[in-house]
């Protein structure tokens, strides 16, 4: 099951999709959750991947005014962790997050759609490509 994204919940994402990472899911955790609304999933490829999506976010969230609450491993790590109150984005390196596995954990949650930005986001593929 998965639910329409909103647009209180894509200024979280957008930057996330300029970042080209791996992977990202939203899950809405508003029904089963008392500390927030939405868990933003991030996959990276690498830790310097992690690091530099984590700084990224952070400086372009607060670029619209929008502030952390709390942080965690946003330095050499293979998890990060920005909480913003109505949204919790993990940043995780791929290992990382096969081990935690947090949409299996989450997994009764509704996840949000977000084809419509990975068509606006997506790798475009060029007449170039060899």
């Amino acid at each position: 099951m998965s639910e329409p994204i909103s647009d209180d919940l894509k200024k979280y994402l957008v930057p996330a999709f300029k970042r080209k990472v791996k992977s990202i899911t939203a899950v809405n955790v508003k029904q089963l959750s008392s500390y927030t609304d939405t868990l933003i999933i991030i996959e990276c490829n690498s830790l310097r991947q992690v690091s530099s999506t984590a700084e990224y976010l952070i400086k372009e969230l607060k670029n619209e005014k929008i502030k952390t609450i709390g942080m965690e491993g946003i330095k050499n790590s293979e998890w990060a962790l920005l909480d913003y109150g109505e949204a919790v984005i993990h940043i995780f390196e791929s290992r990382a997050k096969s081990f935690f596995d947090l949409e299996g954990l989450w997994a009764d949650a509704p996840k949000v759609d977000l084809l419509e930005l990975e068509k606006i986001y997506a790798p475009k593929e060029t007449d170039n490509d060899f």
